[in-house]
């Protein structure tokens, strides 16, 4: 029994001409909220709050970073402009913790160690198995 594979599923539907719902949402919200500064505000000062409010909805429907929708770039940069942040540069210690930590012993390292003969050896070894194997 075949099964058919749904193909092509992270692509949006273009229901409004060349525009996902998404994008004449951001088209229409944006022409919507400018209409209403037009009608509310003098012109002189409704032009400098319509003027982001235009360039916002074009850059939501247009404008993509790193082949991703702006949406998601300005919703991580409120994440992280909002978001509690706790930076951890460099351990300080109280004074219990430095006496505690000079009482202890310290712990030492083991690390084998190779003189000149050994490696040579090794080599040697390494080389006559690499002949044999050819």
């Amino acid at each position: 029994m075949q099964f058919q594979v749904p193909q092509f599923i992270d692509v949006q539907d273009k229901i409004f001409g060349p525009f996902t719902f998404k994008e004449f949402i951001y088209l229409a919200g944006g022409a919507g909220v400018s209409f209403v500064l037009y009608k509310i505000l003098p012109i002189y000062i409704s032009i400098f709050l319509i003027l982001p409010v235009i360039t916002l909805s074009l850059m939501l429907t247009f404008y993509r970073v790193n082949n991703r929708p702006f949406i998601l770039t300005l919703e991580n940069a409120f994440k992280h402009f909002f978001k509690s942040k706790m930076y951890l540069w460099k351990k300080e210690f109280r004074p219990e913790e430095k006496k505690k930590a000079e009482e202890a012993p310290k712990e030492e390292k083991y690390e084998p160690k190779l003189s000149g003969s050994k490696l040579k050896e090794l080599s040697w070894s390494l080389d006559i198995l690499d002949m044999k194997r050819k």
